[in-house]
């Protein structure tokens, strides 16, 4: 990313290629910025994608097996009227793989 080298003559023709190449490489440096402008939400969002994954060690894993199992427990049985076995069959279903991932990490 070295500028352009400037003619040794004074040859005005010469002159006028080296002004175009520094605006060439004035407008690539630009777009480039505007690139990376355009790029930084995605370049945060994949790096709080692992620091989510880096904070969920032991301890706090179980925290977020514990608040799922309450979301979802809001989820289905918000607005639902009667139908008691059925919303507690699908908790149960939600709920055992995430019973199953907190026995496992502990036995770790």
């Amino acid at each position: 990313m070295s500028l352009p080298q400037m003619p040794t003559s004074r040859d005005p023709r010469e002159m006028r290629k080296a002004l175009l190449r520094l605006r060439m490489e004035m407008h690539r440096q630009e777009m480039r910025l505007e690139a990376s402008h355009l790029f930084d939400p995605v370049r945060r969002l994949r790096n709080v994608g692992s620091s989510v994954q880096h904070g969920l060690d032991g301890r706090r894993l179980s925290f977020w097996n514990l608040a799922a199992v309450v979301a979802m427990g809001f989820v289905t049985g918000k607005g639902v009227r009667g139908g008691g076995l059925s919303r507690l069959m699908g908790l149960g279903t939600s709920v055992v793989p995430l019973v199953k991932a907190v026995l496992e990490s502990r036995r770790r």
